[in-house]
Order: structure tokens, then C-alpha cells, then sequence
């Protein structure tokens, strides 16, 4: 008896982990839109190697997606293990280590006095219930380190007031630390091990494109085919004049509700449409030699908001003996604009290559999971099934991409 036929639309990391979970039990057919699988992991090989939307690394706190991982790559040949070791640029002089605030013994007295005054306040302050982000930043480290940091940095991320950005959009991204953890880190100089990126593993080689390219292996994937339309015929799903038993999308669910045929999706529509997101420029550069991973930056002098110094990541990123970076913008700048910014950015960037990419950060509303839910529950009966960053429209990092990918695979 033959299988039965899935399709699976798009071949960033969360296709094709979906096709890897798939392809035992069912006949999987993946449909990329670009000559390489990826999406947003894709890396260009321009005089060093470019992550065209990132600097994507891979740990996770799940051990089903570490051990499915890794049966797929030779982790001690393969990869590198790094330490994250990230610092806060407050301007030229003045460099704190990631995350802020348990290093603010490292500042001036006047800073470190009012950090120490905002500790006491917080300390005396009955149970908060913060109803969004601004609440929770100001609440949780004091006005001290939210003028200092997470104001200004944050703000340069997602261009928004922050007492617009719901709570729930950032569940399980956040530090949570307590006053007696921030006093006690400061006193004995701990640094934060906890976060799951604070160890990585990287590819030796290509960086995250190795992992898209070794995961397409094994997988029936036709590239260059922009699905425009996908029909639902009654029984089953059409897509390239091919007829499948199951879908799954993993693209973007703005173009998801607009190609879907058969299946009536104008009742979700106008919410669909109205989801926001930010894009990113991503500027790649040569850059001073450093000892960082990640710099974060939320000066006012220039509009990038970090640096991310994946020539530190592989010996085999860099050309030669320069050093290479990623430079962060959020939504779209000009080759004069981004020009214009190289100058007031640390590390001496000199611009070699860019690219925009219109969908990098999504944005929820206090709405926006119960609509994701809605649009799942109402597609499920006709073997429709979604996941991936901008078909869940959450902000997913490469593991917790898989993880989703895993845990709905389980249902279909």
C-alpha cells in the first residue's frame, strides 16, 4: 500500500525538520522558493561568510531536539563550541559585559549608586502584575538600567512605544532575574549561564548553511517554485498540479490565507493582514579584531542596534587575517544611509555587502496567539497544518523552531 502524499511549503529550517519527521510514515514532497534550502539560516559566501538574516547558532534546554540534532551531524568534527561572550557598548569608552545587570559593578559610582538605590526600591515594592514590556523592563532591573539599556536598545529593535509590546509575545525570552540574584551576581562577579544560547555550537564550516544544506539531504525538495496558489479540491490538497493527502505550510501566514483556494479563509483575512513585523538590514563588514560574539548598541549616534561578530564563530568565516561582522538595522536603509551609519559605529566597519530581508521580527498583539490558535484549529480537519517564525508568528530561534516543527509533526 502505498503512503500517503504531504506536501510541505518552504525549506527553512522548520520545513525541513518537518520533513525529516515526516518522511518515515508519509511520501513528502518540499516546495523552496529559493535555488538553496535555508530561509532565514542562508549564508552567502562573499569575502567571508555573510548570514544573509542573523548569526544563527544551535543549543537547546529540549534533549528530544539535541538528540534529534545531532544524529544528524558529527558534533566533535563538524562543530565548534563556544562561549557567548557578548558586551553592551554604552559608547567608546565605556563597554559592559552581557547581561547588563550583573555587571554593574563595572560602571561609574553614580550609576552604581542609583542601580543600588532602584534594588532597594524594587525590594519593597508589593507584587507587581507588569502588563507589558515597558512595566516588566522597568520593574524588573529599576529606572537606572532601563534609561541606561533596555529603553533606548529596545526601541531601536522594534520601533515601537514599549508599553504596546504584550507580555505574553515574549514568554520564555526574557531574563528573569531577582533583586537578591543581581545583587549577589554583582557582588561575586557571576556571569549569567542560564540562557540557552550562553554555550553554542557552530559549523565549522558554512556556518548555519551547512546545517540547511546537510538537512535537505535525504529530502524530495524542488526548488525555485514560488507557490502562489495552493487548492483544496475536497479531498484533497493541489499544489504544482500535484495532488497531496496533508499540508504543511512553513512560510509566511500573510501569504498563506492569501494563496489558499477551496478552503474560505475571509473570516481570518483582515486580522491576518493586520499582523505587524519589522525587517532587517543585515550589513556585512570587516570589522576591528575583537573577543566578542554579540555587541549590543543602544546609542543614539548611529541606528544599528548590534553587531554580530561571526567572524569570531569559525576561523573559516574570515578571508585572510581580516575580521568580519554582521551589522543590525531594523526595516530598511539605503547603501548612502547604511554608509552614512558605518562612520559613527564602533569596530571601524567597512561595508562590503547587504541585504534586506522584509520579515524577521514578528509582533503580537494581545490577540495574536488566540488568532494563530483559531486559524490552526479551522484548517486541522482539512489536513492543513503550519508552523515555522512567520506561520506561528513567533519569534523563534533555530532550536525552538525545531521544536515546534517536532511537537506538531506528533499530531499529524
Amino acid at each position: 500500500m502505498s503512503k500517503a502524499r504531504v506536501a510541505i511549503i518552504g525549506a527553512g529550517i522548520s520545513g525541513l525538520s518537518t520533513g525529516h519527521f515526516l518522511k518515515n510514515r508519509y511520501d513528502v514532497t518540499l516546495y523552496e522558493k529559493e535555488s538553496v534550502p535555508g530561509g532565514l539560516i542562508r549564508c552567502d559566501n562573499t569575502r567571508g561568510l555573510f548570514h544573509l538574516c542573523g548569526g544563527h547558532v544551535f543549543n537547546s534546554k529540549r534533549q528530544d531536539v539535541l538528540d534529534w540534532f545531532w544524529s544528524h551531524f558529527d558534533r566533535d568534527k563538524e562543530f565548534v563550541k563556544a562561549e557567548r561572550n557578548s558586551v553592551v557598548f554604552l559608547n567608546d569608552q565605556q563597554h559592559i559585559p552581557y547581561p547588563i545587570e550583573n555587571h554593574m559593578y563595572l560602571a561609574d559610582e553614580e550609576t552604581q549608586r542609583r542601580f543600588i538605590n532602584d534594588m532597594i526600591s524594587i525590594s519593597k515594592e508589593e507584587d507587581c502584575q507588569p502588563q507589558n514590556f515597558e512595566e516588566f523592563l522597568r520593574h524588573r532591573f529599576g529606572e537606572t538600567l532601563y534609561q541606561l539599556y533596555f529603553n533606548p536598545y529596545n526601541k531601536k529593535v522594534w520601533r515601537r512605544p514599549l508599553n504596546t509590546v504584550p507580555l505574553s509575545w515574549l514568554e520564555g525570552k526574557l531574563p528573569m532575574p531577582t533583586v537578591e540574584e543581581m545583587i549577589f551576581n554583582n557582588m561575586n562577579h557571576v556571569e549569567e549561564k542560564q540562557f540557552v544560547h550562553s554555550t553554542f555550537w557552530y559549523a565549522k564550516q558554512q556556518g548555519s548553511q551547512f546545517i540547511a544544506s546537510r538537512l535537505a539531504k535525504g529530502l524530495n525538495i524542488k526548488f525555485c517554485k514560488n507557490i502562489d496558489l495552493i487548492r483544496y479540491n475536497g479531498e484533497q490538497w493541489e499544489v504544482e498540479g500535484e495532488k497531496y493527502d496533508k499540508l504543511v505550510f512553513c512560510g509566511n501566514i500573510k501569504e498563506m490565507v492569501r494563496i489558499i483556494s477551496g478552503v474560505d479563509m475571509e473570516f481570518f483575512s483582515k486580522d491576518v493582514e493586520k499582523l505587524e513585523f519589522h525587517g532587517t538590514t543585515s550589513v556585512f563588514c570587516e570589522i576591528d579584531h575583537n573577543p566578542y560574539s554579540w555587541i549590543y548598541m543602544p546609542s543614539s549616534a548611529h541606528e544599528s542596534h548590534r553587531i554580530i561578530c561571526t567572524g569570531n564563530f569559525s576561523p573559516s568565516n574570515n578571508p585572510g587575517n581580516t575580521m568580519t561582522g554582521t551589522i543590525e538595522f531594523t526595516d530598511e536603509l539605503s547603501k548612502e544611509e547604511i554608509e552614512d551609519n558605518l562612520k559613527r559605529i564602533p569596530l571601524h566597519p567597512k561595508y562590503i555587502k547587504h541585504q534586506f530581508n522584509p520579515y524577521t521580527y514578528p509582533i503580537q498583539d494581545k490577540n495574536t496567539k488566540q488568532l494563530i490558535s483559531q486559524i490552526k484549529s479551522y484548517l486541522k480537519p482539512y489536513h492543513f497544518y503550519f508552523t515555522g517564525r512567520f506561520a506561528d508568528w513567533e519569534y523563534y530561534n533555530m532550536d525552538v523552531a525545531i521544536g515546534a516543527a517536532m511537537d506538531l509533526c506528533k499530531t499529524i
